[in-house]
């Protein structure tokens, strides 16, 4: 997870960088960033059954070399496309670490701790994000764009040489039970079309007679996939988990915050670079307050969540994220960098309090042969809210700003290469598109609170055989 959060804010805060230096337009910047998504999200569906088949080891150190190779190759790119294949192969490494190494806490973990441990899992994450932002000013000041994707390389070697050596099996695999191809490429091929669609839409690249046509593709490969999923004997995702209250409610919840915050970063980065001025390093630096207030914020919840249950925990952090979003869109060129340090710092209380307790609200749900198959699900409404929130936050910019202009405003380095009337007319597209996002993660609250009640400790204890399946209550 160390790296994974590297690679997750080391490109957002060096996007201008690399598109100005591949001559990049708009469209393909975002790409560097939705290829990695994409693939991540398709992959997430097989990955997560074939770790209950195979064993979570195999699977883990497998991530670990394609996410290392993937990086490598996009770091001897020479085109934009080249960039987003490879970085597209990167996201697929991306997504299995992601999902297995979830799924490998919870095999390891008793129910009454999950929240404890999952928090830990957050906090690497936490800790390579913070690496990962000041990492990319003192790359790019220093090197130049390649450094930002090789400096993975060493530490996948590692990563994957550590794993093979010193982790173990602690699940049982499923011996003899095949892989659900065909559910794989009908949901793979729904979620596809659908983040395509979306993308097409918000960048104005395609008539919209494509768009329509991604759009029933999606349609038609999504009731292929339930059709097909509840007549194979083995199915790619057990659709009766649906049926649990706390795991439907918290995926819906996780999709919708992740399609409000998304692109708060990113938007966070432009604002800073474009609109006050600064180089990548200070931009990084001043982003730096968030992942810490997640980082100590996201551990102590996990922990009290443990005790006195999810649900206080998801509906107030989605509620304090709210309104860190509203206040950021009263920022202009003139707010004062007092007011956004507090607006950042709360934006990462409130994503702290909800991340950790609503990631063991819906794990601690799932029967444990079927933890691999809830990870991928969790990791898939994540990942696909994560790119609705890149392409959303376009759409709404496009809205106040020409797509010409925003594109040559995304790409320019400096505001000084911007005129002044776009630079004004960028400030208050990014601040309706902060309005918006804080009403999206505000309906979040919604199946937050519908989802039930999360047993605490003491309700485990009391629990027959306290299995790690009987945790949520229909």
């Amino acid at each position: 997870m160390l790296m994974f959060g590297i690679n997750s804010r080391i490109v957002i805060v060096g996007l201008p960088q690399v598109a100005a230096a591949l001559n990049a337009d708009a469209e393909q910047a975002i790409w560097f960033t939705q290829a990695y998504m994409l693939a991540s999200t398709a992959a997430l569906f097989l990955v997560g059954r074939a770790s209950d088949i195979f064993g979570r080891v195999k699977i883990y150190v497998a991530g670990f070399v394609i996410f290392t190779l993937g990086a490598a190759m996009t770091s001897l790119s020479s085109q934009p496309v080249q960039v987003i294949l490879f970085r597209g192969l990167q996201g697929f490494g991306g997504g299995i670490l992601s999902t297995v190494g979830v799924t490998m806490i919870v095999d390891a973990t008793p129910p009454q701790k999950l929240g404890f441990f999952l928090g830990l899992n957050q906090s690497a994450f936490r800790l390579g994000a913070m690496l990962g932002l000041t990492l990319s000013g003192v790359l790019l000041a220093v090197l130049d764009w390649r450094a930002l994707f090789y400096i993975n390389v060493p530490i996948g070697i590692f990563g994957a040489l550590w794993a093979s050596k010193r982790l173990r099996e602690v699940a049982e695999v499923e011996v003899g039970s095949p892989i659900d191809w065909g559910g794989f490429i009908t949901i793979t091929t729904a979620i596809t079309a659908f983040l395509l669609a979306l993308t097409f839409a918000a960048y104005g690249v395609a008539q919209q007679s494509t768009v329509c046509l991604l759009l029933v593709i999606f349609a038609v490969s999504l009731v292929a996939f339930v059709v097909h999923e509840r007549r194979t004997k083995y199915p790619l995702f057990d659709l009766s988990l649906l049926r649990i209250r706390e795991f439907a409610g918290g995926n819906i919840a996780q999709l919708l915050n992740a399609a409000a915050w998304g692109a708060v970063l990113l938007m966070l980065s432009l604002y800073l670079q474009l609109v006050v001025g600064l180089d990548p390093f200070d931009a990084g630096m001043r982003l730096i307050p968030f992942e810490v207030a997640y980082f100590v914020v996201g551990v102590i919840s996990g922990r009290l969540s443990d005790r006195f249950g999810c649900l206080p925990f998801t509906t107030s952090g989605l509620a304090v994220t709210s309104l860190s979003l509203l206040l950021f869109s009263t920022m202009d060129a003139q707010t004062p960098y007092s007011l956004v340090l507090v607006y950042t710092l709360l934006f990462g209380v409130g994503m702290g309090i909800f991340a950790s307790p609503n990631v063991s609200s819906i794990m601690g749900c799932v029967p444990p042969e079927r933890k691999g198959i809830g990870s991928a699900f969790r990791n898939t409404m994540f990942n696909v809210g994560y790119v609705i929130s890149l392409s959303l936050a376009v759409l709404l910019m496009s809205l106040t700003v020409p797509y010409g202009t925003l594109t040559q405003i995304i790409t320019s380095l400096s505001p000084i290469a911007i005129d002044e009337a776009d630079r004004m007319l960028f400030v208050e597209a990014l601040q309706k598109t902060f309005l918006w996002l804080a009403v999206l993660n505000t309906v979040a609250i919604i199946p937050s609170v519908l989802r039930g009640k999360r047993r605490t400790t003491a309700e485990f204890n009391r629990l027959p055989g306290r299995n790690f399946g009987g945790v949520a209550e229909i």
